[in-house]
């Protein structure tokens, strides 16, 4: 198995003849607040404040053909986000920014399901913020 990356424990991404959990889309944010003092007949004056958190965002596309069932992963990104779970967020073997991550929101595309109503694939997007 090859690991592509992780979020703790409950988002395991990874590639093998029996189970593919990859994201797409992922992008990342990193900013800084800065405060303007106003002068009289002269250009603003800018100081910086402080650096922002970081945000990431990313979606993932779970399916069952893939060897991960999406109802489990589903409800256990819920629970983690409504616990207000932190990892680090690692990829490539290298954390991403140097502190641990919480999942501020993850929005549910439920796509394909069988006959009888089981959950075949969904889709995640997920957004996570810097925790410090």
């Amino acid at each position: 198995m090859a690991t592509v990356g992780s979020w703790g424990n409950v988002l395991v991404f990874s590639t093998s003849d029996s189970r593919i959990l990859t994201f797409s889309g992922f992008s990342r944010s990193v900013s800084s607040t800065w405060a303007t003092h106003s002068r009289i007949g002269k250009k603003d004056r800018v100081e910086f404040v402080r650096p922002d958190l970081q945000k990431v965002t990313f979606t993932v596309t779970v399916d069952a053909t893939l060897g991960v069932p999406p109802r489990a992963m589903l409800d256990s990104v819920a629970k983690a986000v409504e616990a207000g779970t932190v990892n680090p967020l690692v990829i490539g073997g290298k954390k991403v920014g140097s502190n641990k991550w919480r999942i501020t929101s993850v929005s549910e595309a439920w796509d394909v399901f069988l006959a009888q109503g089981q959950l075949v694939r969904a889709k995640l997007d997920v957004t996570m913020e810097e925790y410090i």
